[in-house]
């Protein structure tokens, strides 16, 4: 990670499409706050009964499936390393385990 992670500051939508490819109705984060470099940040998605998922999972007891929630975080550390890593790095962020 680059010297200068513990100071990125709070990462809103914008920066977000610009730093990752993902749309509605796959974009599991609209705002990224609390970033501590590397170590953690928080994802926030704001969710609505209304969502494309909610019809079938499940109907009348709306939950979001739990693949989702793993996106969700894997889009938020993915785009703290592309914009940590900065605009000459790569734009393709891996996970090797969970």
């Amino acid at each position: 990670m680059a010297n200068d992670a513990t100071q990125l500051v709070d990462i809103d939508i914008q920066t977000i499409y610009k730093l990752l490819p993902h749309r509605y109705p796959f974009l599991m984060v609209d705002r990224i706050v609390d970033i501590d470099g590397d170590n953690s940040a928080i994802g926030i998605k704001n969710v609505t009964v209304n969502e494309p998922y909610f019809a079938g999972h499940f109907p009348g007891q709306p939950i979001m499936p739990g693949v989702l929630l793993i996106e969700g975080m894997a889009q938020t550390a993915g785009a703290i390393c592309i914009l940590a890593r900065g605009q000459d790095s790569p734009k393709v962020v891996y996970f090797m385990t969970i």
